[in-house]
Formats: structure tokens, C-alpha cells, sequence
């Protein structure tokens, strides 16, 4: 079968564990708050067979949806099972791997051909009552929420034409309504992109399609009030070089940034170009917003290149973490005019994984989170993840809503530790700040590890945890997560 290769993406903390589990009554240390009542899911690439291509990387792995349930009785349950797409039951039967390289299906064996390879490994998505694991280069898969069985691809019922979906959607609190998009819509390298809005009641209501300037990496977009925003950056695909047997993504620094603007519920002809800077890019955004006099703000955690090494390289791009350089960044627009360029101001620190409560998604809003590096750590960080290292620090930002957002708050772990993407779970009281809860990854020797479940005040996080659950088994990091309440999993079938 051959052997993992012996890189950075497949050893250390990020070694394949490749084991569904299933752990009942832990134990939850600390005082666990009412409201910390539900589901963590958590999606995590984990391949189950060594890879084609030595050149390979964390986010081909095979799709692993984890569940931890905080029960009534002061224990917590932990199952993790593997999303079974066609690709992993295609690589299960023979015994080994039969596709090829990130994305680029000209490199798969003959013999999976026209069979769907995503993995379905990124984002654990939950609305409508139904729970999809979604990457961005396919359609999703979905998932029984509570027994992580596999029930199959979903394409709403077939209303959904896009072969892909984005692993970022963004539901509006007030309306329950789903908005989401899929890029490169009809094929490799493709400029198409579909955007796509979903009833409260689960129903596709509306796909429209789109050419973006460039086929892009669109790995994340924003609503607010008004708009949906996508914004371009020149990671970009083509078809000749997949079919040559290159990399699905270079990156391309002479290249312009765009924001694409259009009304949410309008028709894409109305859509508005707004050229960036050259040469940026950003995974993840914090969330888009509307002020009184109707300019439209944009935030991200915005980098001066791609943050993976695995694209830049092959771009051509020598350049070492050290010289990545990055800041939560706002680009502001005034969505009534016919065009221009983004006006850009940095309002934060850099780092990634930004979160908001899910009530603020597309509205003014105060504080905001993110993961970060402690520029004062006394040691080595944890190595892990597809960047390479784990993010150490975790910080609150207030003021969102004003030109000068501060970090007023911060948690920090200390050498050989690291954050996983937290998720926000709200007070029942709406003068408190509610939740975050996260896994926490320490590497205690050797290629020994511990995992850990916090749940960290919001209003103080950096007091450390509140409750916390040791879970006794190899996990390796996370790429997305999302929090379901349990009431709404008590009024399932």
C-alpha cells in the first residue's frame, strides 16, 4: 500500500489517524453553562490511504465529521466517523488511492474515471434540519446529525444545477434564510459561479449564474443587509495546465483583486466589479456590513500572497512564513456607484478563523474573534495544520462598527499548543457575550498529544476555560466547525 509521505502535511500532529471513534461519559471538568447544551461538528481531512502523489497535502484528506455533545448530566459524548463519498468508497474497495492530485482529476487512475472526488471535508454546514459536509470543489454530503451515518450527495432535491457549492455559506438569523455560491459551476478552470439563496424551509429558492473576471480560488464570500459580496484574488486555475498534470492553483501577484457587489435578492446582471490591490489574498472574512450613510464594509483577514505553501511553491513564489504579512483588513465600497476601487484601511492584527455571533451575520456589529500567533511565546509553536503551524492566541476585538476596532481581550497557550477554529454559542441573557468553544491540540512529547474541549466566556477569554473535556484519542487539527443547539436536534425524527 505504500507509505505516508514523510512531510510536513503527514506527520506530527498532522500524522493520519485514519479510526472512526466512539467515546461515551467523558467527563467535563469545571462548571459547563447552561446554555452549552447541543453539538460541536467539526470536519476534519484525514486520508485513509497514502496518497498518489508525494507531492500531496492536508486538504486532500478524506472527509471525518466529528460530534461532541454536551449532555444534561455533566459528561459529553465524542463520535468521529468518515463521510463516505464515492471517492472514499471507491479507494476503500480497491485498498489504496486512486486519485490523483489536489483537484485535478486528468491525474486519477483510470479507473475512477467520471466518479465525484470530492471529500467533503471542510465545513460541517447545519440548516433546515439537515446537516451537510461540504468542500467546495463538489456538492455536499449529508449526514445523519446524530448518528454521522452517511445518507448520500445532496443537491436539493435536484433543483441544485451547480456542480459545486461552497464550503462558506452564510445564513441571514433574521430571515433563516441560506446563501451560498459555487464556483468553477460547470467544470475545471471554469469563470462561472453560481449564487444561490435557500428558503428557511430548506428549498432552493433561486440559482443564478455569473462569470467571475478570472477563475479564482473563491473559498469564502459575505452577505449583508443588502448585498452578497464576492470578492476575487488572483489564485487562480487553468485547464491546460490540469490536463498537463500541474496543480489545480497558482498564485499570481501582478494580478488584481476584485469585490464583485450585488443586491442579495437582485439579478446578476446587476452585479459591480470594485478593483483591489494586486497580489492579496484571504480565506476567511468576518463579516459585512451596512452604516448609516449606506457605504458598504467588507472585513477580512487579508494576506500579501496565498498563505500555503503548496500553491505559492509551484507558483514560483520562494517565500518563507516570515515574510507573509497580513492584517484583519476592511475594504469599504459605496455599492450605488457604477464602479471603482476598494478603499482599504488595516483595523486589526493579522491572523484568521475570525467568528461573530451568528445573530450580527450581515449586520453592524461590535466585537468580533479571531486566532492569531503570541508574538511573545517562549518556545516553539505546535506544528500542525495545512499552513504548517497552529495558531496560539486567541483575541477579542471591539468596535467592529467604528473606524478603530481594538483588541481588548486575549487568551494565550503556551509552546507546542494550538487553537482549532472556536464557535459561538449565545447567552440566553442578551447583555452577555455568550460562548466560544474550540478543541485545544498540545504536543506533550514525542509524537504524543493531548485534545482538549474548551468553553471560554466570551465576555473574558482570556480567564481561560470555564469548563473543559479531555478526549482520549489521536485527533488530527480541523479545518471548519459549527454549533447546533439542542433543542433543535430534539425535534428531529
Amino acid at each position: 500500500m505504500g507509505a505516508y509521505p514523510q512531510t510536513i502535511y503527514f506527520t506530527g500532529a498532522n500524522e493520519p489517524v485514519g479510526q472512526e471513534v466512539e467515546l461515551r461519559g467523558l467527563k467535563v471538568e469545571g462548571e459547563l453553562p447552561a446554555e452549552v447544551r447541543g453539538s460541536f461538528y467539526r470536519a476534519v481531512p484525514d486520508p485513509a490511504f497514502p496518497p498518489m502523489f508525494e507531492s500531496d497535502h492536508t486538504l486532500s484528506g478524506d472527509g471525518m465529521v466529528s460530534r461532541l455533545s454536551f449532555n444534561g448530566d455533566g459528561t459529553a459524548d465524542f463520535t468521529m466517523k468518515f463521510v463516505e463519498t464515492a471517492r472514499y468508497k471507491a479507494e476503500k474497495a480497491a485498498g489504496k488511492a486512486l486519485f490523483g492530485k489536489y483537484r485535478n482529476p486528468f491525474t486519477d487512475d483510470a479507473s475512477v474515471q467520471g466518479v465525484d472526488r470530492t471529500v467533503a471535508n471542510t465545513t460541517p454546514v447545519w440548516h433546515a434540519g439537515r446537516l451537510l459536509m461540504a468542500k467546495e470543489d463538489g456538492r455536499p454530503y449529508r449526514v445523519d446529525p446524530k448518528t454521522l451515518e452517511t445518507i448520500g450527495s445532496y443537491d436539493f432535491g435536484g433543483a441544485l444545477k451547480s456542480e459545486t457549492m461552497t464550503a462558506h455559506v452564510r445564513i441571514d438569523a433574521e430571515t433563516g434564510e441560506l446563501f451560498f455560491y459555487g464556483y468553477e459551476a460547470d467544470g475545471q478552470a471554469s469563470t462561472k459561479v453560481a449564487y444561490c439563496v435557500v428558503g428557511a424551509d430548506g428549498e432552493l429558492k433561486s440559482e443564478q449564474w455569473f462569470d467571475a473576471p478570472y477563475c479564482a480560488m473563491m473559498h469564502d464570500f459575505t452577505i449583508s443587509e443588502n448585498y452578497a459580496l464576492f470578492p476575487i484574488y488572483p489564485t487562480t486555475a487553468d485547464l491546460d495546465r490540469l490536463k498537463a498534470g500541474g496543480e489545480h492553483w497558482h498564485h499570481e501577484p501582478e494580478l488584481e483583486s476584485w469585490l464583485g457587489v450585488m443586491p442579495r435578492y437582485g439579478d446578476v446582471s446587476e452585479i459591480k466589479w470594485f478593483k483591489g490591490p494586486k497580489g492579496c489574498h484571504s480565506y476567511h472574512m468576518m463579516n459585512a456590513w451596512e452604516d448609516a450613510d449606506g457605504m458598504l464594509h467588507f472585513d477580512a483577514c487579508l494576506n500579501n500572497t496565498n498563505a500555503f505553501a503548496f500553491i505559492r511553491e509551484p507558483s514560483g513564489i520562494q517565500m518563507g512564513p516570515q515574510d507573509i504579512k497580513g492584517a484583519l483588513t476592511r475594504w469599504t465600497v459605496d455599492p450605488r456607484s457604477q464602479d471603482g476601487e476598494v478603499v482599504e484601511t488595516l483595523i486589526g492584527p493579522p491572523g484568521d478563523f475570525p467568528v461573530i455571533p451568528a445573530k450580527l451575520q450581515g449586520r453592524p456589529y461590535k466585537t468580533g474573534f479571531m486566532l492569531s500567533m503570541n508574538p511573545e511565546l517562549k518556545g516553539p509553536p505546535l506544528f500542525a495544520g495545512p499552513v504548517g503551524v497552529s495558531f496560539n492566541m486567541l483575541l477579542r476585538l471591539d468596535g467592529m462598527d467604528t473606524a478603530t476596532p481594538q483588541v481588548t481581550n486575549a487568551l494565550a497557550l503556551p509552546p507546542m499548543a494550538g487553537f482549532n477554529e472556536p464557535v459561538h454559542v449565545p447567552a440566553t441573557d442578551p447583555a452577555k457575550d455568550g460562548w466560544l468553544v474550540f478543541i485545544m491540540d498540545q504536543q506533550v512529547g514525542d509524537n504524543q498529544f493531548i485534545h482538549e474541549a474548551w468553553v471560554v466566556d466570551a465576555g473574558n477569554i482570556g480567564a481561560g476555560p470555564v469548563a473543559k473535556v479531555h478526549i482520549p484519542t489521536r485527533l488530527r487539527p480541523q479545518v471548519h466547525g459549527w454549533w447546533v443547539p439542542q433543542a433543535q436536534l430534539d425535534v428531529l425524527a
